[in-house]
């Protein structure tokens, strides 16, 4: 697969950038629409999202810079060229949440009302954002035969034909998390119309989920960041799958009309 999808002179537009791009004004759109509902005012949430965005990103990048320093220690001007892949999601989590916390206690807004706003618009984007990946030829498993990849039913025939890398077939794990943050995505929308919904819960989900998904995930795959033998994003995983479900139980042991989702919020003095 060409990760390059056009080039004009000596200038690259590689399917990584416009994908992530896309995913960002997707999430973004997402975002401003729930918050309208909720008359949250847009120069707000336009404010705390572009430094988010910015933020998200430049977290995303020393993220996985710090835990491939053996590479980029010795290529520091790689560090920059970010159009080549090399974002991890939990640096984006981490510096993203924040810059939120930061901008929701400045102006006094229920935090977990925004983050319940923000979390199924960042999982889509992560949906977006994997088939990067696959451009790129990363994020993939294990080696494995071509029937056993024609026999799970549910992957297109596309994908498998360019998951023959170095010589072997691999598990295409990128489709697998983008599939199911996906059906994470659409279940969120579900929870968060529910009329006794409490605020934090979806954000409680997504920990949950997200964290499910990658602890599964990278059983499989070959490309994980390393600290010594252990998979930091398993690590990770389990500290947002016990946060998200401390959130979740500790919302539900409140009573049934308080500090409901669905209610809208005072209006926001800049």
């Amino acid at each position: 697969m060409d990760p390059v999808l056009v080039t004009i002179g000596n200038f690259e537009v590689r399917w990584y950038s416009v994908l992530i791009l896309a995913a960002v004004i997707i999430a973004y759109t997402l975002i401003m629409a729930e918050s309208r509902r909720y008359q949250i005012k847009k120069e707000f949430v336009f404010n705390m999202m572009f430094w988010t965005i910015i933020f998200g990103i430049i977290g995303a990048r020393i993220y996985y810079v710090l835990f491939n320093w053996d590479y980029y220690g010795s290529n520091i001007k790689e560090i920059f060229m970010i159009w080549h892949g090399g974002l991890a999601i939990h640096g984006a989590i981490i510096l993203g949440l924040l810059v939120i916390v930061r901008y929701c206690k400045k102006y006094k807004v229920n935090l977990m009302k925004m983050l319940d706003i923000i979390v199924p618009a960042v999982l889509i984007a992560q949906a977006i954002g994997r088939w990067g990946n696959f451009f790129n030829g990363e994020a993939y498993g294990t080696a494995v035969t071509y029937d056993t990849l024609v026999n799970m039913k549910i992957i297109p025939q596309f994908i498998i034909d360019n998951m023959y890398i170095n010589g072997n077939y691999h598990l295409p794990m990128f489709y697998f998390e983008s599939l199911a943050c996906l059906i994470g995505f659409i279940i969120m929308l579900i929870i968060r119309r529910r009329k006794y919904t409490k605020n934090g819960q979806i954000t409680g989900f997504y920990l949950f989920w997200y964290g499910a998904i990658r602890l599964v995930i990278e059983w499989f795959r070959t490309d994980s960041l390393m600290f010594y033998n252990i998979k930091v994003a398993q690590v990770v995983s389990i500290l947002m799958i016990i946060i998200g479900l401390y959130i979740i139980f500790s919302q539900m042991r409140k009573p049934k009309l308080d500090d409901l989702y669905n209610t809208v919020e005072k209006e926001i003095n800049f």
